[in-house]
């Protein structure tokens, strides 16, 4: 093992160290996972979070190949305790779709032997989305559906679920934490200034922990750049939407600094009760305090708004009410801040170390909680509820490499304590309509408690490259999940589970491998597992003695990536096969509630593709898609009085059979800064219930751009996006509720006209 590992870094005293910083030759900004490796040679590294590089060359005097997707590579010369500066032009010919972290520390995309796909900084200045949505929905495998106002739900190897199958990161940290998932957790994420978007599809609960078991999203802030430089805009249209974004990058004294927010609203829109405001402010600073390198975040989120949930077949397809809610809402207050200190020892051995803390609170009259009365039609029941936490937590990790090896060890501890109360409403409902007209409140309590969440994790991940070209990749990852109850409410109550404490623990453990043809071609397999352990909600909320058990995901996965033509041809497609065991599951009752329970076993399985070329040199054209199947294996829903009521071999609902996004791209040659592109995603046929007796038969929508930047303009942007420009009549999510279909209506046809300014460029 000693032979195959080599000597550390330290021993190797007969070679010597080059370090650097890349940047983007336009904007200044550090860029993280950029391939460094001396020319003709496997031998290098990549960039950190922060741009920088440092590896022992093999000789004195050596040439570098810097290379990053969507850049033009670079070869430049280096000597030994060189420290370089390397500038890397965008490049509009360099198609390969994915290059991201997948291991928790900026790799190549050759290096990581699993499902990767990310929304790059350049995706997002050409798609200017007004919802992440518009942006994750171009990559393979994802869909994010829109519920209205920043709101969503997600599907990545799963179907579209409201359930915690899903890790949301910022900058490597998790959003919220494991126990408290909010499908709606990316409203706490600022899009003004995300960096990169990268998305893990299968389970990483080997890295990420409890949770990723559909996949992991990670967003990326800006870091700060070398010279001055800002953006400000102003974007409206349609449905009464506007929104203003403004950011700022320098380096002062030492210190690199960044500031991006947005401001968004909507009065007015296409549907009665759709108003919202929203308000994300993103800070950074990085600073070397002697041989460490330190970097400070903080973000604030505000929403406030108008929830119009789903509407019934009647109003969906006809000329009825537009929204069969008048008072529901939603809202929400986040912050996070964190303080991440990273020390490279030498050449290949690196400590990183993120101090972090978060506060929420999520205060709502929800519609989905809405009950209607059997007895009478013109009564229903609701809640008003209000859930708060507030988090401290450590992240730490070293990384060593060695000649043909490297290791990655870590763990995370994450303290926090949570509240969570909901008052009984009585509810008015036009029976006529089925509009919800109003509510009287009560001060009768349906759920009083506290709950303390204690999140421990040790996680390793070796590599190992017995022969050139291919590595061995294992990790494993232990996680304890803890809850400590405090109800104040008393035995028999709506949410009357006794004090108690519940502990889930698992070990998950992956295995991978990869084969680089070349660094933009190769091979990878892979087999992991996943954990995901009964929410706080589902555990306390409605139950009188909890009885759910933890979820494990056994998923197995090969893919293959390659460019060609001169970088003008990119793929990357993966097909996983992934079986479910006591997954938690909502079964919908004929009043319109959910009872969580488990599903004996479930199967999912599918293929995603992702491909890019440029048949001319001011023409791209993309694809991303998945076709899958999502089947209910050992499914007993039910077996009271004698009888069993089973849903095996079933579908499962709300999953698409396929999911596509394809985009042709034309920058036309005679006006320098033009981008003009026609998009199509479609949503494939699925079954709207469990039982398979109602279906989706899915939709196309057309999105049509065009983006000047040219020249001509100075540092001018101006852009235009038509949606839906069919005005096709579509749902996000279908499904059976209250004992009948309800659809999410997508937005109509829709114009949004935008103005920026870029200065310091």
């Amino acid at each position: 093992m000693a032979l195959l590992l080599g000597p550390p870094a330290a021993a190797q005293v007969s070679s010597t160290a080059v370090s650097g910083r890349v940047l983007d030759a336009e904007t200044e900004a550090a860029l993280p996972g950029v391939t460094v490796l001396v020319d003709g040679s496997t031998l290098g590294t990549s960039t950190d979070e922060t741009g920088r590089f440092r590896f022992v060359l093999p000789r004195p005097e050596a040439t570098l190949t810097v290379s990053f997707i969507g850049y033009r590579t670079e070869r430049v010369a280096a000597h030994a305790g060189g420290d370089l500066t390397v500038r890397l032009a965008p490049s509009t010919s360099d198609l390969q779709p994915v290059v991201v972290t997948g291991s928790r520390t900026a790799r190549a995309r050759a290096e990581a032997p699993v499902a990767l796909s990310a929304i790059t900084a350049a995706d997002l200045q050409a798609t200017r989305p007004n919802l992440l949505a518009d942006a994750l929905n171009r990559a393979p495998g994802v869909y994010m559906a829109d519920l209205g106002n920043e709101q969503h739900a997600m599907s990545i190897r799963q179907p579209i679920s409201y359930k915690p199958f899903y890790v949301y990161l910022e900058d490597g940290v998790p959003i919220r934490p494991a126990g408290l998932f909010n499908h709606n957790a990316l409203i706490e994420v600022n899009m003004a200034a995300a960096d990169q978007i990268e998305i893990v599809r299968g389970p990483g609960s080997s890295l990420y922990g409890a949770g990723a078991i559909g996949g992991a999203v990670n967003v990326s802030t800006p870091a700060p750049s070398v010279a001055p430089l800002g953006e400000v805009a102003l974007r409206g249209g349609g449905a009464g939407y506007g929104r203003a974004d403004l950011e700022v990058s320098g380096t002062a004294g030492g210190t690199g600094l960044y500031a991006g927010g947005y401001v968004a609203g909507q009065r007015g829109g296409f549907r009665e009760h759709s108003d919202y405001e929203k308000a994300s402010l993103s800070l950074r600073a990085d600073r070397a305090l002697g041989d460490w390198q330190l970097s400070a975040t903080a973000s604030l989120h505000s929403l406030t708004t108008d929830t119009d949930g789903s509407l019934d077949s009647t109003n969906f397809f006809g000329n009825g009410v537009t929204s069969q809610q008048t008072f529901t809402n939603r809202e929400v207050r986040a912050g996070r801040a964190s303080l991440r200190a990273d020390r490279v020892w030498s050449a290949r051995q690196r400590t990183t170390a993120t101090l972090f803390g978060r506060a929420n609170r999520v205060g709502q009259t929800p519609h989905y909680r809405l009950r209607l009365n059997a007895a009478d039609p013109t009564r229903a029941s609701g809640e008003v509820n209000d859930n708060a936490f507030q988090s401290v937590g450590l992240l730490a990790q070293h990384e060593a490499v060695f000649s043909r090896a490297r290791l990655l060890v870590g763990g995370i501890v994450d303290l926090t304590p949570a509240g969570y109360v909901a008052n009984y409403i009585d509810v008015r409902r036009d029976p006529a309509t089925g509009v919800f007209t109003g509510f009287t409140a009560t001060d009768s309590l349906l759920t009083d408690y506290d709950v303390t969440l204690t999140n421990l994790a040790a996680f390793a991940q070796g590599e190992v490259e017995p022969v050139e070209r291919l590595k061995l990749v294992a990790g494993v990852r232990v996680d304890r999940v803890g809850y400590d109850l405090d109800n104040h409410l008393p035995s028999g109550s709506f949410s009357g589970a006794a004090d108690r404490s519940d502990t889930f623990s698992r070990v998950t453990p992956r295995v991978g491998a990869v084969y680089a043809v070349t660094p933009q071609t190769g091979l990878y397999a892979n087999a992991s597992q996943g954990f995901l352990p009964p929410e706080a909600g589902e555990l306390y909320r409605g139950v009188q003695v909890p009885t759910l058990r933890p979820a494990t995901f056994d998923s197995y996965e090969i893919g293959g990536f390659v460019q060609a033509l001169g970088g003008r041809l990119a793929a990357d497609a993966s097909v996983y096969r992934m079986t479910g065991q006591d997954e938690i599951v909502s079964v919908r009752q004929p009043d319109g509630s959910s009872q969580d329970q488990n599903a004996g076993a479930t199967r999912h399985e599918g293929v995603e593709l992702a491909l890019a070329i440029q048949p001319a040199s001011a023409v791209t054209v993309r694809l991303s898609g998945t076709a899958a199947q999502h089947t209910y294996l050992d499914f007993l829903v039910d077996e009271r009085e004698g009888r069993e009521l089973r849903y095996d071999g079933n579908r499962m609902e709300l999953a698409p059979e396929h999911v596509v996004n394809a985009e042709v791209a034309v920058r036309p040659p005679a006006l320098r800064g033009l981008r003009l592109a026609a998009e199509v995603q479609r949503v494939g046929p699925y079954w709207m219930d469990p039982q398979n007796t109602a279906r989706y038969d899915g939709h196309t929508v057309l999105n049509l751009r065009a983006q000047y930047a040219g020249d001509r303009l100075g540092g001018l942007e101006l852009w235009a996006n038509l949606l839906n420009a069919t005005d096709a009549l579509y749902a996000t999510t279908a499904a059976v509720s209250f004992g009948r279909k309800q659809y999410t209506p997508g937005l109509p046809r829709s114009v949004t006209v935008g103005l920026g300014y870029h200065f310091g460029r």
